[in-house]
């Protein structure tokens, strides 16, 4: 009998279930969209409940799209969106879900940093605080949701909340805890000390247990076999930080070998032997049982895109539907037709705020008359490129030299837009096949956990290859440049303007009131 991988992938947009065979083969795949609240500026949360029954539902369809038998599941693996917040109270129900879009901490991280907490922390955690991180967010809702903060039972992330739904198990792994800042990274364990300066020792009794990625957290429930249509008792094992998940699927398994993710989030980031002790980088995280990952990344990429689709493409993406393809393909097909120029706007990809700048947000600067949605998209996707520029640029002086990257994410889907990596970023850019990279990432620890593989090196040689490679066109590279500095000037101008603005009060007591307003309106979960 044939056996197969399932990988999971919970990402910020999209619920995902991807079967594979060994030799790395999508065999089907199933999405389901991702329902997220606002329930206040800088505020992004979603409901625990139907996290799960997404991902259900995407398991369910993965299995009759196959048309194979649920025994041929050799075993599961799941790859989830980091930092962020999960938790279960104190009888392991759902209460709350802050994925890593949120925001609401950039004051408090701000504060700190006033401080010199920030100082203390970096040499511990190897990044320091920032306001998506875990450790902020728990330590915000500490000081203003108190009445939440005393419930919480476990504190882990997206994807061990859906392994808990499948297995009834509390745990995390290496990956995703260290990419939360919430280990000593030379240790790679918890450390009391840390959580003291966040301000919250009380926090070690709700973090659970760390596996490594490819150990069996333990098989699939009675409840979780009904629901899926899985068996029970397949293995699942402990998955991974889904940059982690992905640089692997995309066969990125070697020391100095490069992975930028065009997503959700711009991710970029490069396996070394140590962990970079530099706090001009974002993070390092844990790759496996002895390297570790350097990476610079915001939420500043191709989610810019669905924006600008979502919010002015109207018609085209109805054009599109009705014409049976995807309204990408005309984005791609409309900037091809327009030139680079000095003209052209400058786009800055700061919807979510950036790291670097909690509060800078996008904009476009410098249009003129005569330009229109096609000079603006063309913009818009040069900035995504110049906010990686940014971070490579950053790798490269923290000491994280590489000279070739693995492309993917929704923009690696782009050929204009991955030619467009590729000049900006002035490397050779290589696409892997397939379209669920962070999926078949999380199906290899699975292979690994139940023998399948011996090592990553072996799962991604039997299961990675080559769609295509980009090489840098030396043309626009003058241009290129010149804009790149325009674009990082208005980033230092903006940035004092952005400073100035403020969000809303999240008091305890207005945050209350608040809160049953919420409720009612939109049903949000518990301690909103």
């Amino acid at each position: 009998m044939q056996q197969y991988l399932l990988g999971l992938d919970n990402g910020n947009t999209v619920t995902k279930a991807a079967l594979f065979s060994l030799s790395g083969k999508e065999v089907a795949v199933a999405a389901e969209p991702v329902k997220t609240l606002y329930p206040a500026p800088g505020c992004v949360e979603r409901d625990m409940n139907d996290v799960w029954q997404q991902t259900t539902r995407a398991i369910r369809q993965v299995l009759i799209k196959a048309d194979i038998k649920a025994e041929q599941v050799a075993a599961i693996g799941c790859s989830g969106q980091g930092n962020g917040l999960y938790l279960l109270d104190r009888k392991q129900q759902p209460m709350l879900a802050i994925p890593s879009l949120d925001s609401r901490a950039a004051d408090l991280v701000a504060e700190w940093k006033r401080e010199g907490k920030d100082d203390a922390i970096y040499p511990i955690n190897l990044q320091g605080i920032w306001s998506a991180q875990t450790g902020m967010i728990l330590a915000w809702l500490k000081r203003h949701r108190s009445f939440l903060y005393k419930e919480i039972g476990t504190a882990f992330f997206c994807k061990d909340y859906i392994n808990f739904c499948l297995t009834g198990v509390i745990a995390t792994d290496y990956t995703d805890s260290s990419g939360a800042g919430l280990l000593d990274m030379q240790k790679k364990q918890y450390s009391n000390k840390l959580l003291e300066l966040y301000g919250m020792p009380e926090a070690r009794e709700f973090l659970p247990p760390l596996l490594n990625s490819t150990e069996i957290v333990s098989g699939i429930s009675h409840q979780a076999a009904s629901e899926t249509g899985l068996v029970e008792g397949t293995p699942v094992v402990a998955g991974l930080f889904d940059v982690v998940a992905s640089a692997l699927g995309s066969g990125v398994v070697n020391t100095g070998q490069a992975s930028i993710i065009a997503g959700t989030w711009s991710i970029n980031q490069v396996i070394t032997e140590k962990p970079i002790n530099n706090p001009e980088l974002f993070m390092s995280c844990v790759f496996d049982q002895e390297r570790f990952m350097a990476i610079e990344s915001s939420a500043t990429s191709a989610t810019n895109l669905d924006w600008f689709v979502n919010e002015f493409f109207g018609e085209e993406k109805a054009a599109a539907r009705k014409a049976g393809h995807s309204v990408f393909e005309d984005c791609n097909e409309l900037i091809s037709d327009v030139p680079l120029s000095d003209n052209l706007p400058i786009y800055h990809p700061f919807l979510h705020g950036s790291n670097e700048h909690p509060k800078l947000r996008a904009g476009f600067f410098g249009i003129s008359g005569g330009q229109g949605k096609a000079e603006m998209l063309k913009s818009l996707y040069e900035g995504v490129g110049f906010g990686h520029l940014s971070h490579v640029k950053r790798l490269r002086a923290a000491g994280a030299y590489f000279d070739s990257a693995r492309l993917t994410g929704g923009g690696s889907r782009s050929e204009v837009w991955s030619q467009m990596f590729a000049d900006i970023l002035d490397i050779p850019v290589t696409i892997p096949a397939g379209t669920e990279i962070g999926a078949k990432g999380a199906a290899m620890a699975a292979g690994i956990g139940v023998g399948l593989f011996s090592s990553y090196q072996e799962g991604v040689a039997s299961m990675t290859e080559v769609e295509r490679q980009h090489l840098p066109d030396k043309k626009p590279q003058s241009l290129y440049k010149r804009r790149y500095q325009r674009y990082q000037l208005l980033v230092e101008l903006m940035s004092e303007y952005c400073d100035q603005l403020q969000l809303q009060d999240f008091s305890e007591d207005k945050a209350e009131k608040r809160t049953e307003k919420a409720s009612i309106k939109i049903k949000i979960p518990m301690g909103v």
